[in-house]
């Protein structure tokens, strides 16, 4: 099916300024990645150098080891900022990885709120911005592509 068709068929019209801003996103998607998982990094590099840096005020009904969280952070990093460098070049994993990585660090900020709560609902909703993105860029309509 060509992206003519699907877009009669879906009733849903790909509309160029639409795939335009989308594709500016995206790019700007693989930044905002890159740049949230190296804040990620030294997030978890600063959790495991030192404890007393992080102040949790509310006891809540989970509680993580800073030192766990500082390891599950740092890893979501690295692998974040290598998705983010695949995104660049447009690959198909760098997308599906950049939904996935994103939707985890959404759940993983969700668990950071009681350290962190307003840096926690800025990354949150700048992950919703990077699986938006990523989402509705269409490459081929775009590349010029049928």
């Amino acid at each position: 099916m060509t992206s003519t068709e699907r877009t009669t068929a879906d009733g849903y019209g790909r509309h160029p300024v639409r795939q335009g801003f989308a594709t500016g996103t995206n790019f700007a998607a693989a930044t905002l990645l890159l740049v949230v998982s190296v804040l990620g990094v030294f997030q978890g590099i600063s959790a495991l150098a030192n404890d007393e840096i992080f102040v949790a005020g509310i006891d809540y009904v989970y509680k993580f080891d800073l030192t766990t969280w500082g390891w599950i952070v740092l890893i979501l990093g690295l692998v974040g900022a290598a998705v983010a460098c695949g995104m660049y070049t447009g690959a198909v994993w760098a997308r599906v990885g950049a939904v996935v990585i994103a939707a985890v660090s959404i759940v993983a900020n969700f668990l950071w709120l009681p350290y962190y709560p307003i840096w926690s609902l800025v990354l949150i909703a700048l992950d919703a911005v990077i699986i938006w993105a990523v989402t509705t860029w269409d490459r081929d309509r775009v590349d010029g592509g049928v």
